[in-house]
């Protein structure tokens, strides 16, 4: 069966930290506080690969929450957390012992997170091949595992008469950028972009083709939200920091 996978971002609004930024693992692309989506035709297991970056000026030594928001009955799901430098990929965890929502990485798992060192968590999502729809779930990334720094959602939908269509990806870089971010958009030619602070406050409006220069060495240091429309798809979502 044809397998179709594509990623789409939503604003969490409440969980930004300057500490932590969380990557599809290989992507540029910051999903931190956002939601990746697979959609799938088979039932086969689907291994989803994060990088958490230590963007902060200290070791961390995190610990990661899984939170089920929605399941269809019959589906499972298990998770592995480790170092990046891990041979092992981590220590992973069946969903026999995930058997609690929430449910937290024990300290027993713990590793330290250099300066500039990143963690590798690898969900795997198995549907029940019985049972279509869809799944959602959040992972929260936190210390002591109570207080959460950031999280990013996983929207997973098996569906056996899944449409075929062109994947839209969006690049921005560099991020973070101090004077220019440089916009690639592939799948679509032009789309209606907003970025906005984080206090919801509109700093840019404007069309914007397949790619695109955005000056920035005006802005004030800190975070930023773009969205990207385009008519009959959902709103593409990114976060860039602005570092002066």
């Amino acid at each position: 069966m044809k397998k179709l996978y594509f990623i789409a971002l939503i604003l969490c609004p409440f969980l930004f930290s300057a500490q932590v930024s969380i990557n599809l693992n290989g992507s540029p692309d910051v999903l931190s506080g956002g939601t990746h989506e697979v959609i799938t035709s088979s039932a086969d297991p689907v291994d989803i690969s994060f990088d958490i970056n230590n963007t902060g000026s200290n070791d961390a030594t995190w610990r990661v929450t899984r939170y089920q928001m929605n399941v269809p009955n019959g589906w499972s799901d298990y998770l592995c957390w480790g170092h990046s430098t891990d041979p092992f990929g981590g220590t992973c965890y069946s969903s026999s012992q995930m058997n609690d929502n929430p449910w937290t990485t024990p300290t027993s798992g713990s590793f330290a997170v250099g300066q500039n060192e990143y963690g590798k968590l690898k969900v795997t999502i198995d549907p029940d091949e019985a049972n279509e729809g869809m799944a959602e779930y959040r992972y929260y990334i936190s210390y002591n595992g109570l207080l959460y720094i950031d999280s990013v959602d996983i929207r997973f939908e098996y569906a056996l008469n899944v449409q075929e269509s062109k994947p839209i990806s969006v690049s921005i870089a560099p991020n973070p950028a101090s004077d220019y971010i440089q916009i690639t958009m592939d799948g679509v030619q032009d789309a209606n972009m907003k970025m906005v602070d984080v206090l919801g406050n509109l700093v840019i409006q404007k069309n914007i083709s397949s790619s695109e220069n955005i000056d920035i060495s005006s802005f004030r240091s800190g975070v930023y939200i773009i969205s990207f429309d385009v008519p009959g798809m959902k709103s593409i979502m990114r976060k860039v920091i602005v570092k002066h």
